[in-house]
């Protein structure tokens, strides 16, 4: 549909059917501008803000902005201005950790603020491209958005390493019983579902054949019936009182607030680890179980724990009695002519022994290591050396806890990879994930990074542990509930319970995003069915 056509059908289908009209005949820098417009609007609906019902109104318009579209390069464009937008406002805070050594690293801000969002623009281009494609006109042309956009977050979750962050999907955190479809169909169904029943309210605006805007109307209510109904299925999927919890295991997780400008200071290496010492031992609320289990957050000390006999018998000493204490520290293994670097996890006994170790899979590009270092002009990265990858996801079992899965950082961010999933594993009983947050300040990002991490609970069914240097800290139960939590940017502890995992894994955890393929395989063919161009009778 052209937008001259587009413009035609909406003629006389009132205040609505004008302003779709005014949207997708835009043209030049204003039909640009109002998609970026778009996308950064859309940011309201994720964390922290997480207003799921600005996406009624954006969506739409991008639907309109597609209908308008007279090439395959302008449909891409649409996703691709919107998708720019979007990043740009969504991962500001990205650039926080420049400024941690701002004198050394100012010449790539353009590069965070501009050059990332560039990057993952792409993916949203190709996403309105797909679903100009796949559909071309009425009920069929949300449907594919739905469809494209969803593709174009997987590929974008998996391409190169891979960095879903910030899906559509994720405005449902703080609505407990719509986040519960993720327990089926997982992140990438959810916003699947999430932008074809936004967009919509897209086909109220023009008549749609026969019976006008009825068709749309009657569209748009059923894909809130459908939405109604996942709600209803969650409330009643979520139990009303708190999750059962392991006997005799009481976590202590320490947030020590650490500014990462001073983190990597020789100076204050042991006032740090003195610090976090002195939280481990703190006494806990009157009457309260005492600690059996210490946590500490990523990179908590710099020292190799694994293998320096001091540093382990100084965290020893704070351990509970029987129990343990794990940390995120440094590893390094090999012999000076082959080192080898590990952004790891160490778990340390009563009795100074190392009880279990977890080394980070999944590295930060230009954070933990840098991809084609002996070909780049500059030094674009922190550290000196590159981190060296860890096998992947595994369960640790640890003495006196049920087995887990640990996660550093940013790996928790990763749907259905961070369990181990290979035949005959082990599956864990909770989720750790030590992260270190402090470099990107008191910003949106450590929220983000919270509810994106709390997701993976309700897809796994295993209850979430998360410790951060700055916050956010918390206790999340298998259905996304946050049982207890550190606000950002605060010191302190939690001593809390251990939920139990659901008894039967979700199938989500059971069989990945095959549920969401194929409903996305569905949705693609009724899109491609109610778009094709029908024949006139003769």
């Amino acid at each position: 549909m052209t937008a001259d056509m587009m413009a035609e059908s909406t003629a006389g289908t009132g205040r609505l059917g004008r302003l779709a009209a005014s949207v997708a005949t835009l043209r030049g820098w204003r039909r640009w501008g109002f998609a970026f417009t778009l996308g950064m609007f859309a940011v309201a609906a994720l964390p922290p803000v997480s207003a799921a019902p600005v996406l009624w109104l954006v969506l739409p318009a991008m639907v309109w902005l597609i209908d308008g579209t007279t090439t395959k390069r302008g449909a891409f464009a649409v996703g691709f201005w919107f998708g720019f937008g979007h990043f740009v406002l969504g991962l500001y805070w990205i650039s926080f950790a420049l400024g941690v050594d701002i004198g050394r690293f100012f010449y790539m801000l353009p590069l965070t603020v501009f050059g990332l969002p560039f990057l993952l623009a792409l993916f949203s281009g190709l996403g309105t491209l797909a679903a100009r494609l796949i559909a071309w006109r009425g009920l069929a042309r949300p449907l594919a958005l739905a469809v494209g956009w969803t593709a174009a977050e997987w590929l974008r979750g998996h391409a190169l390493t891979g960095f879903p962050w910030n899906l559509i999907g994720y405005a449902w955190t703080d609505w407990t019983p719509v986040i519960q479809l993720a327990s089926l169909i997982g992140i990438y169904g959810v916003s699947l579902v999430t932008v074809a029943v936004a967009a919509l309210p897209a086909t109220l605006a023009a008549p749609l054949g026969k019976g006008g805007t009825r068709r749309g109307a009657a569209a748009t209510l059923a894909g809130l019936a459908v939405l109604a109904a996942v709600a209803v299925w969650g409330w009643q999927r979520v139990p009303d009182g708190p999750m059962p919890v392991h006997e005799g295991i009481t976590l202590r997780l320490v947030q020590p607030n650490i500014d990462q400008s001073d983190k990597w200071d020789p100076e204050l290496f042991h006032s740090h680890f003195a610090l976090q010492r002195e939280m481990s031992v703190e006494p806990g609320a009157a009457g309260a179980p005492p600690p059996t289990v210490v946590i500490w957050p990523e990179t908590a000390i710099p020292y190799r724990a694994d293998s320096d006999p001091a540093a382990r018998q100084a965290i020893a000493q704070v351990a509970p009695v029987g129990g343990l204490v794990i940390l995120g520290a440094p590893r390094r293994t090999g012999p000076d002519d082959a080192r080898q670097y590990w952004n790891g996890l160490v778990a340390v006994t009563a009795a100074a022994e190392v009880a279990g170790t977890y080394d980070k899979a999944h590295l930060v590009p230009f954070g933990e290591y840098v991809p084609l270092r002996d070909w780049l002009p500059f030094d674009a990265v922190a550290s000196r050396v590159d981190y060296s990858a860890g096998p992947g996801p595994h369960t640790l079992d640890l003495p006196g806890l049920p087995p887990v899965g640990p996660m550093i950082c940013y790996e928790i961010i990763f749907p259905g990879a961070v369990t181990d999933r290979q035949p005959g594993a082990e599956r864990p009983q909770w989720l750790l994930n030590l992260t270190n947050d402090a470099w990107y300040g008191i910003s949106a990002g450590p929220h983000q990074h919270f509810a994106i991490a709390s997701v993976r609970a309700v897809e796994e069914g295993l209850p979430l542990v998360r410790v951060a240097n700055t916050g956010i800290s918390g206790i999340v139960d298998p259905y996304g509930r946050v049982v207890a939590s550190l606000p950002l940017g605060e010191r302190g502890l939690i001593d809390g319970a251990l939920p139990l995992a659901l008894d039967a894994p979700p199938p989500y955890a059971r069989y990945g995003d095959l549920p969401m393929a194929l409903l996305g395989a569905i949705l693609a063919l009724a899109a491609w069915l109610l778009g094709r161009p029908r024949r006139r009778p003769a």
